[in-house]
């Protein structure tokens, strides 16, 4: 068993990262397994090496351990180029000139914003542009419904996750939730989806440990794990910590930041006891 935990050096650690990063290091230890920390840090323009440094010093204060060197995604951009440039010749990407201002302004009525994404659900209107046509500073999309129709008929795959063990059918209308994502940034950077898959590949993830709102994309993740002929893993999504009032905690959260914790005498145990663990 291969687990991982993959922050983006953004802000600071807290409890909902705590939990996220102690369960997949839990079941790779019972498993006799292997837990690795990745940095998420193609958004250079928000990447911080203060956060690094703070990733680093609260998962050791937790008690985990991982190899070394960590995987970094800044500098591992050509892999991620060479999977796009596989979608592209499969002919299911196209180049997207749209802003938001655009993309909202094409839709006819306000549509709730894709779960993994917080944006829009892309109503099409760059469809017909070749990947190739893309100019600088425009972004490039997976066209789904072409990717649907080039992957196996049945395609599945696999949740250990309390909420949803099982085997499941990738769905069109589970697709369509998402709309066509990004998958080249306007930055030229990989965007996450593209960048999730690609990198649980290169490191033989064997199982996918994250938080139980990420479970709208494990359809397309398992999409693009078979266009890229890359392995699918199992996946395990996991229930969210949430504050007082039910909303899932956020980067922005420092009153739960594990940092402040730390300063005011906390044990790693206790972590444990107010996460539920």
């Amino acid at each position: 068993m291969r687990t991982r935990f993959a922050p983006s050096p953004t802000g600071p650690l807290h409890l909902g990262h705590a939990f996220s990063a102690l369960t997949a290091w839990d079941l790779a230890r019972a498993a006799g397994g292997v837990f690795l920390l990745r940095i998420e840090d193609l958004d250079q323009g928000r990447s911080r090496p203060v956060f690094e440094a703070g990733i680093t010093e609260d998962l050791a204060w937790l008690g985990l351990e991982w190899p070394r060197p960590v995987l970094r995604q800044s500098e591992h951009r050509p892999r991620y180029a060479a999977a796009l440039d596989r979608l592209t010749a499969l002919g299911v990407t196209y180049a997207c000139r749209c802003a938001r201002a655009d993309i909202r302004a094409a839709l006819s009525a306000p549509q709730d914003g894709a779960p993994v994404s917080g944006e829009v659900i892309y109503p099409g209107t760059c469809r017909g542009r070749p990947a190739a046509m893309a100019a600088p500073g425009e972004a490039i999309r997976l066209n789904v419904v072409r990717a649907l129709a080039l992957a196996p008929a049945r395609l599945e795959f696999v949740e250990d996750g309390p909420a949803h063990r099982g085997r499941h059918r990738v769905e069109a209308a589970d697709l369509a939730g998402l709309g066509d994502v990004v998958l080249g940034r306007r930055d030229g950077a990989a965007a996450y989806h593209l960048a999730v898959v690609v990198d649980d590949a290169h490191q033989g993830i064997s199982h996918v440990v994250r938080g139980e709102d990420l479970w709208p994309a494990t359809p397309l993740h398992r999409l693009l794990q078979a266009l890229l002929d890359l392995p699918s893993p199992v996946w395990h999504h996991h229930r969210l910590i949430r504050d007082a009032a039910g909303k899932r905690l956020a980067k922005r959260d420092d009153a739960r930041a594990l940092a402040r914790y730390r300063a005011e005498g906390v044990a790693p145990a206790d972590i444990r006891r107010l996460v539920g663990l």
